[in-house]
């Protein structure tokens, strides 16, 4: 979540004169994230979300992601659900954007997640998976290896400037993984980005996920090594197996990995790596002058790739 796209009192008062959540007592915008403009609505009738769709997200692609949570709370996940307007819209338009008002979940993201946690992100991925199968909408992983060569050259001529050495390295570890990634597994609807600041706990408890604005059709395990890189690293960039062991063991109660998804955990590991280590680059060197926004940092990125490279099997990430 984030904050690129200010709306004042009388435009906003405009926009939910349109729907019937009571009356608007006070905003603010939400700081974190790098999609959306995000601002948490009070009014009368308790908390709301409302979401500015901008940036990388397509207007066109906004129903695959409504219709999605709707599917997915149909049968029985957590994750907030848009608040239609009097006229039955689940979007609206504001400041000359898409935007929709969503449901607001309780719980806060856990900033240091311990092995509970992890544990319960890998139940929770699994389950998303399964109530994903018979969801009847597609949509294409504009982000996944054949995304990857046009944001490296959006960012090659300045990766450098971040760390000596960057462009190269990124391009040799591109250029293996072009050549070297799976395309013969298991495919489905995955989140692609279930960060730490995407899931909500109260305690050790999951209580629901959010922000579904990358979620696509894609290897299922590529959504499993997203998550290890996300949630199973330490401050200091090492990779803490014990997190791992739990996370991939309650995902695989509810959905077992083949002998094929478990060769390759490693080289999807590595392109995970490589996607966030790249829009965070490109976020990094391109963020809107005035943008309300803390850019992510890059390196954490390249330094678990770099964990990744080091001739790592599925058993190093858990596995048993």
């Amino acid at each position: 979540m984030a904050v690129y796209t200010d709306v004042s009192d009388e435009e906003l008062q405009r926009f939910l004169a349109g729907y019937d959540i009571g009356t608007l007592l006070a905003y603010k915008g939400i700081a974190e994230g790098v999609e959306n403009s995000n601002f948490l609505l009070h009014t009368t009738n308790g908390f709301f979300i409302l979401t500015l769709y901008e940036k990388r997200v397509a207007a066109g692609d906004l129903p695959f992601f409504l219709n999605l949570i709707e599917h997915l709370a149909a049968r029985g996940l957590t994750c907030p659900q848009p608040i239609r307007s009097r006229a039955g819209e689940a979007l609206g338009r504001l400041v000359n954007r898409p935007a929709a008002i969503f449901t607001f979940l309780d719980g806060m993201w856990i900033r240091r997640p311990n092995v509970k946690h992890c544990g319960a992100v890998g139940d929770a991925l699994a389950k998303l998976h399964l109530a994903g199968a018979d969801f009847g909408m597609t949509r294409r992983n504009a982000l996944s290896v054949d995304g990857w060569r046009s944001l490296f050259d959006t960012a090659q001529g300045r990766a450098d400037t971040l760390q000596k050495g960057l462009s190269q390295a990124i391009g040799s570890e591109l250029a293996l993984l072009e050549r070297e990634w799976p395309r013969d597994l298991p495919q489905g609807i995955i989140h692609a980005d279930l960060f730490p600041d995407n899931v909500f706990f109260l305690g050790d408890r999951l209580s629901g996920l959010i922000d579904f604005y990358f979620a696509c059709t894609d290897a299922l395990a590529y959504d499993v090594a997203i998550c290890l890189n996300a949630w199973c690293f330490e401050s200091d960039h090492s990779y803490n197996i014990t997190k791992g062991r739990a996370l991939l063991k309650a995902y695989m109660r509810s959905r077992g990995l083949t002998e094929r998804e478990i060769a390759v955990l490693p080289i999807l590991c590595r392109g995970a790596a490589m996607r966030f280590l790249l829009t965070r680059l490109v976020d990094w060197l391109e963020v809107p002058p005035g943008a309300l926004v803390r850019p992510k940092d890059p390196l954490e990125y390249y330094r678990k790739l770099r964990f990744h490279q080091a001739g790592v099997s599925a058993r190093d990430y858990g596995i048993d």
